[in-house]
């Protein structure tokens, strides 16, 4: 994963380990749900704001 720059698999299962010790298997299961609908969102988000830069092209250049 790009985003994470030089962490390795070792360090996000140790990671993954502290945080399930510190909330717990359901909690972790709320916080994974959560981050995946924050994502999904975002990238709906995205989704649109490149729809709409790309029609105010398309409107400039028809337009000049």
């Amino acid at each position: 994963m790009p985003f994470l720059g030089n962490i390795g698999t070792g360090e996000l299962l140790i990671i993954g380990i502290v945080l399930f010790l510190m909330f717990g298997g359901k909690k972790m299961n709320e916080v994974a749900k959560g981050l995946g609908q924050s994502s999904k969102e975002f990238k709906r988000i995205k989704k649109e704001m490149d729809k709409t830069l790309k029609q105010e092209e398309t409107s400039k250049e028809k337009a000049g």
